[in-house]
């Protein structure tokens, strides 16, 4: 009886550790971190998406969208994330909010989470799911010597957010953005997210992906700061494309390690 009754200590033991282990808390040491420029403007080692600029203080307000992806796992540990924010373009910091997906085991674990880097994600009790639309507001005031800034992530009712007061945010930059995260500092391999969509073309929740820069809220694509960034390999490899503006200039697509043509239509 006594070897029966450790056999079910150690097996529930065993249980409850694999489930520990594809949490979204197994992803707290997980950074989101400003964008690593490959060459250029136009290649990140981390990021890529839309970004636009203003001057420094200029920038308020972001919304943006997408379907979240499902994302094919191997045997290996990869990460992928999705969101959309405020700075780190060109600077130190970045306030936003978005979901995480961690290749753990050989499946993926969902999370949505907010961050105020360089302070660490902090992680909602509720995951997403592939197919889910999220939406994401950041908006932050100037204060001194940084912002105040509200970052939320949304997935139908379900919905996290936090505020947090920024030491030395810019306020100069917003983006919707596709991103490797980092984990002690170093990049960690992207997860084969297939495509994600962006926008309100590509959502259907309006207002997306907008930011407003010196009182002016418009599509990303009305800014003539509008960039566009691919994610490439330290090495030059292409990791994820972004594919053009859809003609309001709200929607686009990322696609891991190819070519992204599709723009418009909600999948």
């Amino acid at each position: 009886m006594k070897s029966r009754h450790f056999a079910t200590i150690a097996t529930s033991l065993l249980v409850l550790f694999s489930l520990l282990s594809v949490t979204p808390m197994a992803a707290a040491s997980v950074s989101l971190t400003p964008n690593l420029r490959a060459s250029g403007s136009s290649s990140s080692l981390n990021w890529a998406g839309y970004v636009v600029t203003g001057s420094s203080g200029t920038v308020t307000t972001v919304a943006g969208s997408f379907v979240q992806p499902s994302v094919s796992c191997s045997k290996k540990t990869t990460y992928a994330a999705f969101w959309a924010g405020i700075d780190g373009y060109s600077d130190s910091t970045v306030e936003q909010a978005g979901t995480l997906v961690q290749c753990s085991h050989g499946s993926p674990v969902y999370s949505a989470w907010t961050e105020f880097y360089p302070a660490a994600p902090t992680y909602a009790t509720w995951t997403p799911s592939p197919g889910d639309v999220i939406s994401v507001t950041v908006a932050c005031t100037a204060v001194s010597g940084g912002a105040l800034c509200t970052a939320t992530v949304t997935d139908g009712a379900k919905s996290y957010s936090n505020t947090a007061t920024v030491s030395g945010a810019q306020l100069a930059d917003a983006e919707c953005i596709a991103e490797r995260p980092a984990i002690g500092g170093s990049l960690t391999t992207l997860a084969n997210f297939g495509t994600a969509s962006y926008g309100q073309d590509n959502t259907g929740v309006s207002g997306t992906c907008y930011a407003t820069i010196g009182g002016i809220t418009q599509p990303f694509g009305s800014f003539s700061s509008v960039t566009s960034i691919n994610m490439v390999s330290y090495n030059g490899k292409t990791l994820a494309t972004t594919s053009s503006l859809s003609s309001d200039g709200s929607s686009f697509t990322v696609a891991f390690g190819g070519t992204s043509s599709g723009a418009h239509g909600r999948p």
